[in-house]
């Protein structure tokens, strides 16, 4: 009798690892419904050359690329509840974490540039002690339901290495090591060093702007080089979902807001190259995961059970 990946993982002893906290669901589904429409918000108002974000920015793009961000990731954090254990959907649960615990802080550390404080449009200012409000709820309990979820005991014991049910191909592990450095590296540079990191930017941005496009950036990181450590597309299907979307995201903005960004420079051109490698992972990595289905349909050998 043959099987699909997901059906042959549960066959080959798992579910190893932990199951799945009920908070950790419920918190993907308020974030993914939140992010879809916030950032569909700063998205388009990016688009148009309005900066809608909830603190003052010297260009619409910065925005509108948080925007993209949150509205791409969206769609992948309602499938969240469909996992079976936490260890499928951690490569995309704890970039969440760290955007919305990141955003949260920085928003706290640049609060003299909240749209609210410098009197902005009333719309803004609400938007913004809004933002504050709601990210602070969301990041608290992030934190609750990470807690929450490590408490809970892996199943079987552990005894044995599990086997991978789609292991990652040996050729792309070193393109996803460097795209994830790349990802990770960038995000802490923006993040911890906002002066340096930002003036190297290919568009204009202040402090606050550096920062929370750092968080986001750092989040990427951690999710491509998460999927290097699980080792299996079975196990980070959710998170496959995600980053094609957020790829996509970026890219639109980028490309409706080109004349803003100074393509010429080498910012600009590893700017590029690292949405295209996330676009390429996300898309490639799906193909292969839906090869393996379609394989294991059809009998191929060793996936006969």
């Amino acid at each position: 009798m043959s099987v699909v990946p997901e059906e042959r993982d549960r066959s080959a002893g798992t579910p190893d690892g932990r199951a799945l906290s009920p908070a950790v669901v419920v918190l993907s589904g308020v974030v993914g419904g939140i992010s879809a429409t916030v950032g569909t918000l700063l998205a388009v108002a990016g688009l148009t050359g309005h900066a809608a974000g909830a603190w003052v920015s010297p260009e619409a793009l910065s925005p509108g690329l948080v925007g993209a961000a949150m509205a791409g990731v969206a769609p992948a954090l309602f499938t969240v509840g469909r996992a079976r254990v936490w260890e499928e959907v951690r490569c995309l649960v704890l970039p969440l974490a760290i955007v919305l615990v990141g955003l949260f802080t920085v928003t706290l550390l640049n609060a003299g540039t909240l749209q609210a404080v410098r009197g902005g449009p009333l719309f803004l200012a609400l938007f913004s002690l809004g933002w504050v409000a709601t990210l602070g709820v969301l990041a608290l309990a992030a934190v609750g339901c990470l807690a929450a979820q490590y408490r809970r005991r892996p199943a079987g014991a552990g005894t044995e290495a599990r086997r991978p049910a789609v292991p990652l191909p040996a050729w792309s592990k070193p393109p996803l090591a460097v795209l994830g450095s790349g990802w990770l590296g960038i995000g802490a540079g923006l993040l911890f060093f906002p002066a340096f990191w930002g003036a190297l930017l290919p568009w204009t941005v202040n402090r606050a702007d550096a920062q929370g496009l750092g968080v986001w950036a750092l989040a990427l990181g951690v999710g491509v080089l998460g999927s290097l450590v699980e080792d299996d597309l079975a196990r980070i299907r959710p998170a496959l979902g995600a980053v094609p979307a957020v790829a996509l995201a970026l890219a639109v903005v980028l490309a409706v807001r080109s004349s803003a960004v100074d393509w010429t420079s080498g910012a600009g051109a590893a700017l590029a190259t690292l949405v295209a490698g996330l676009l390429v992972t996300g898309v490639s990595g799906r193909w292969l995961l839906a090869r393996a289905a379609r394989r294991a349909e059809d009998g191929a050998p060793g996936e006969d059970g």
